[in-house]
């Protein structure tokens, strides 16, 4: 027959175990330790201070582009984008997702795979390298500096002319330095095309010579973002104007980006200069038309372009000047989330072995983005990053970062969506408790789970 504890049993059960309690109280010396506190002050891995697990970067952000066919400035182009390169946020958009050839456009990539070598150190600026068969072959038809097999150049020397000159002979000279050959090369740019999310690009070499290779202005634009966080230095090449590439050359290698700000006093290039215009890449072929992405900064704020197809050298500037002005002249800066903020949904985190069990967190910066003169936009949370219960352990300091929230805003008109992530931080020190506050924190909590179970058998 299976005991039943009745109310009226209970109460001398209950009164025993409140009698129990207040013993353990005053007798701590020579009482059991319960087995919650045991576990807790036993546990090297609950011990162990740890911030939330680190975040993975936020993802590049995803285009809608619902009509290919609006092209409300009505630009004289093939494809055409906008972006603010902080977050990313589509501005304006035609046909971004039609896979286009970039032509030259191309050698951002292979930028790109440069300076990730360097920065690995698998590459050094230094670093001579001897021009292979494969670099000096490079046909006659298209921009070089004419380099010759077993000549030897230093790696910045050869990036500089890809860079400035858009030399196809110095891009197959790094290319096979990194590849062994540029078709082992193009097989790394495709990896590291859908490593970083580059959807409709596929390479088929390291130039932009052949008409096969093709990427959708949107992922022009994402590359040329990717590129600009993670290596900002390739500013410090792509807005050269002009440079000699060997001391007895006649005449400097020029920039093939007219728009540069450093054209300015040049009269040739008097109509397409733009104050702060520091780069990107040009590029041209008969399949593609001439092509631009550009990247334009004034204040505080950083737009990248891409333009596809124009008909001339200078349209594919006068293009990307009616976009620049537009967005200038028309889209603001607003702090949507200002740092500091407490996220309804996250105030607090738990945390163990505290003076507090709890720590308040917010935002250590703040969500800015580009919105029409006069809006008031808003931004919501769509998700959050938090240690579970037991991860986090004392001490923890001001400033110390807890977890991430991720904040999306929506354009009401175009429909694209603009996300950031922030880290969440503590906003206050907390002290890890004394051994016996812990010890009396564990009492109360075995016994207050002991109370619960009586109570649920009624």
């Amino acid at each position: 027959m299976k005991a039943r504890l009745t109310p009226a049993l209970a109460k001398p059960v209950i009164s025993a175990i409140m009698a129990a309690s207040l013993l353990a109280g005053s007798c701590v010396a020579t009482s059991t330790i319960p087995a919650a506190y045991a576990a807790a002050t036993t546990n090297t891995a609950a011990n162990a201070a740890a911030d939330a697990p680190a975040a993975k970067p936020a993802a590049i952000p995803s285009y809608p582009d619902k009509n290919p066919s609006s092209n409300p400035l009505e630009l004289a182009v093939s494809a055409a984008i906008v972006i603010d390169a902080d977050t990313g946020q589509l501005l304006y958009s035609y046909n971004i997702d039609q896979p286009l050839p970039p032509a030259s456009m191309t050698k951002m990539m292979t930028e790109y795979m440069v300076l990730r070598a360097v920065k690995e150190g698998k590459l050094s600026w230094e670093q001579e390298i001897s021009v292979s068969k494969e670099a000096a072959s490079t046909p006659a038809d298209g921009s070089q500096i004419y380099l010759a097999e077993g000549d030897t150049h230093t790696v910045k020397e050869l990036y500089t002319a890809m860079s400035v000159a858009s030399a196809n002979d110095a891009t197959i000279a790094l290319a096979t330095q990194l590849g062994g050959s540029e078709a082992k090369f193009v097989e790394m740019m495709n990896a590291t095309a859908k490593e970083i999310g580059l959807t409709t690009a596929t390479f088929t070499s390291s130039t932009g010579l052949l008409d096969t290779t093709v990427i959708a202005a949107k992922d022009t634009a994402k590359l040329a973002m990717t590129i600009l966080k993670e290596h900002p230095e390739f500013l410090d090449y792509s807005k050269i104007p002009s440079i000699k590439f060997r001391e007895r050359d006649e005449k400097p290698m020029i920039n093939n980006d007219w728009m540069l700000e450093g054209n300015k006093g040049n009269a040739n290039f008097a109509q397409y200069t733009y104050d702060g215009v520091d780069g990107m890449k040009t590029g041209f072929l008969n399949a593609a038309g001439y092509c631009f992405t550009g990247t334009v900064k004034r204040g505080d704020t950083r737009l990248i372009s891409v333009v596809y197809g124009t008909q001339n050298k200078g349209k594919r500037f006068l293009e990307t000047r009616k976009l620049y002005d537009w967005a200038f002249s028309n889209l603001e800066r607003k702090t949507i989330v200002q740092p500091k903020s407490v996220v309804e949904s996250a105030e607090t985190v738990t945390l163990a072995k505290g003076k507090s069990k709890t720590v308040a967190v917010a935002t250590e910066s703040d969500f800015t983005l580009m919105v029409k003169k006069g809006a008031t936009p808003q931004a919501a949370v769509s998700s959050t990053s938090l240690p579970a219960d037991g991860e986090l352990v004392a001490p923890v300091k001001a400033g110390q970062k807890i977890g991430t929230v991720t904040y999306e805003y929506k354009d009401p008109e175009t429909g694209a969506v603009a996300t950031k992530q922030l880290n969440l931080v503590a906003t206050q020190d907390v002290d890890k408790a004394g051994w016996f506050s812990l010890m009396m924190r564990g009492i109360g909590e075995f016994f207050s789970g002991l109370f619960k179970g009586i109570v649920n058998l009624f």
